[in-house]
């Protein structure tokens, strides 16, 4: 194999250079004379993350896509902290990124399986009021483009950001309780009849049928008479400002002078 340097990275006061090869293995570098001072071994994949500690300029943090991250001290060529991103029944999940916070207490990296992982000093309690498996109920389902090559939702036939906020789901599709409905966006002051998704059974691309999350207000409900969404509304408002906006300044340039003074000549 050719080694092809993958990552690169310096450390916090620029005095060490990290690399990451192809091999697997991480190169730890003077930055000034270009001497190879380190090899640091215990990846068995590509590295495609090298992030530096904010202030502690011996630290280094590494993560691959053999779902192993390492704290690394730099300047000893060892490991400080190793941890392997094991799935319960779907082998290893692959680390894609990686930050420290800037006090240099926490960092999260998130995976291949979706999932973000949070490390750091301190209790866990403030992480615990969200539930483990958080998406929308909107994330997977499928687009298509109308005749002016516009994209839209699939199911509702909508411009994706004219949509109401969407519902918080499980893994699975399995809404959340109202109180966490209320975490997203648009939906803090909802009543709680209005937090509650409706659910319906719709065909896959596959012909298979499936229950889904359904609770999505249209322009055929908003005609039927039905609740619209408060975020539909406050968008439409907008856009009714806005279009107020550009016919007025249209009007007020179609009637300026063209003479190219500020005001029209004195008869």
């Amino acid at each position: 194999m050719k080694p092809k340097v993958t990552m690169i990275a310096w450390n916090q006061n620029d005095n060490y250079v990290v690399t990451a090869v192809n091999n697997h293995l991480l190169k730890v570098w003077n930055s000034c004379t270009g001497q190879l001072l380190h090899d640091l071994v215990g990846h068995a994949d590509e590295v495609f993350v090298l992030e530096t500690h904010p202030f502690d300029s011996r630290i280094m943090l590494s993560a691959g896509h053999d779902g192993n991250i390492f704290i690394w001290d730099i300047t000893k060529g060892t490991k400080t902290k190793h941890y392997f991103n094991m799935i319960e029944g779907q082998g290893h999940g692959a680390v894609f990124d990686c930050r420290f916070s800037p006090d240099g207490q926490h960092f999260a990296c998130t995976d291949s399986h979706g999932h973000l992982l949070i490390f750091g000093f301190g209790c866990s309690r403030p992480y615990e009021k969200i539930p483990d498996q958080m998406f929308f109920h909107t994330d997977y389902r499928p687009l298509i483009r109308d005749s002016n090559n516009y994209v839209l939702d699939e199911q509702t036939q909508q411009a994706p950001h004219l949509m109401p906020p969407p519902f918080l789901v499980d893994v699975d599709g399995n809404p959340h309780p109202t109180k966490y409905q209320r975490l997203v966006p648009g939906r803090e002051n909802c009543a709680d009849e209005h937090l509650i998704p409706q659910l319906g059974y719709v065909a896959t691309s596959d012909g298979e049928v499936v229950e889904q999350v359904i609770g999505q207000q249209t322009i055929d409900q908003d005609e039927q008479g039905l609740e619209p969404s408060i975020l539909d509304g406050m968008i439409r408002q907008l856009q009714l400002e806005q279009d107020q906006r550009t016919g007025a300044d249209q009007e007020s340039a179609s009637s300026a002078p063209q003479n190219g003074e500020g005001t029209p000549r004195r008869g």
